[in-house]
């Protein structure tokens, strides 16, 4: 069994390789193994590019040796037909006869169907190797098949006695309380995740542009929430640079059909009840995997009060405010603590 685990870490650690790339697809990387030694590996690096099982196979050189190996994946290989073909009817029709497989893949149309296409092919199967490591890489992935809703994400900064923001903001000078160096690992963040939201007063108030602008990465979708759409027309969300969905009343997102905007969608949700549910469900529905709720202190603790959450970062910053808008409240448990930014970064997740 060792030596299945060692090769499922090596799996997961060329699966990584394609983070933030990959979307919709989850996260994969192979090997091959004959006689104890890698002679061919791969993993899925793009939506629509070849998965992480065809690159494995077809980086090794001398395939007259696949019938006697053994392939390592740290994801059921799919059994049907999307923008490519079946990673399982790949390794059946090269003869490999091993397969150890690192989880089950929970989308609907591969769910265990892989595996048995491999069983049945006569293939010795071994599933569920290093399985909390392989679930927790796709954690986004597996959150959005598994529960209908995307991976999320709270994130914010407080001053060392606990502020969120000043009662009172000087409209010339933006207040920051993390410094540059945290402000672009949030930039990286975003790079990493597929949405991005932020409440009414936080867009009216900052007026943030919501991009990865001090990062190279693809722009997460922007989600607004704005139900009486009080948000100027000259603020940066409004641009139609990036893919804005604004959360609206019934009634304002059925006006706003009648003038269709590129790159900005608006869809109704009840603001009276279930809000964060609500939420949830329209980014579901725009196939948004992860999002990152960037505040502002009601739209934050409104997610944590309903228990909608996954993980939180929070920035603790050394400015002191002593009075103003309180931080979020949150219980959850510390999964890493770190002030390589010069802020305190506590990381929790919600178990």
């Amino acid at each position: 069994m060792k030596i299945h685990e060692k090769y499922i870490k090596r799996c997961i650690g060329l699966a990584r390789n394609g983070f933030g790339n990959t979307y919709p697809n989850p996260m994969v990387g192979s090997v091959v193994v004959h006689n104890n030694k890698i002679i061919g590996e791969g993993w899925h690096q793009k939506a629509g590019l070849p998965h992480a099982e065809v690159n494995a196979i077809n980086s090794v050189k001398d395939q007259s040796l696949l019938q006697e190996s053994t392939i390592y994946v740290s994801l059921e290989p799919c059994s049907h037909y999307g923008k490519t073909p079946p990673c399982s009817d790949l390794i059946i029709a090269k003869g490999i006869k091993k397969v150890v497989i690192g989880t089950v893949d929970p989308f609907a149309e591969v769910a265990g169907r892989g595996i048995k296409k491999l069983m049945d092919a006569g293939c010795e199967v071994a599933v569920g190797i290093e399985e909390q490591e392989c679930r927790e890489l796709n954690k986004r992935f597996f959150t959005f098949h598994q529960k209908q809703r995307p991976y999320i994400i709270l994130k914010w900064a407080q001053t060392a006695d606990g502020f969120i923001a000043p009662s009172a903001k000087n409209e010339r000078e933006p207040v920051w309380i993390s410094n540059s160096r945290s402000k672009q690992l949030v930039h990286k963040w975003r790079a990493e995740e597929q949405a991005i939201l932020a409440g009414t007063n936080t867009v009216v108030a900052d007026n943030p542009k919501l991009n990865t602008r001090l990062w190279s990465g693809t722009n997460p979708t922007r989600i607004i929430l704005d139900r009486n759409l009080r948000i100027p027309q000259k603020s940066a969300v409004l641009d139609g640079s990036i893919k804005t969905v604004i959360l609206t009343d019934s009634l304002n997102a059925e006006a706003a059909k009648e003038n269709p905007t590129e790159n900005l969608i608006f869809e109704p949700v009840n603001f009276e009840e279930n809000l964060a549910a609500a939420i949830c469900k329209v980014l579901y529905k725009h196939d948004l995997q992860s999002v990152i709720i960037e505040g502002g202190a009601k739209t934050l603790q409104t997610f944590i009060d309903d228990g909608l959450w996954d993980e939180a970062r929070i920035f603790t910053g050394k400015t002191v405010f002593k009075s103003g808008i309180p931080a979020p409240q949150l219980t959850g448990n510390l999964k890493e603590e770190t002030c390589k930014t010069g802020d305190n970064l506590k990381i929790y997740i919600n178990d």
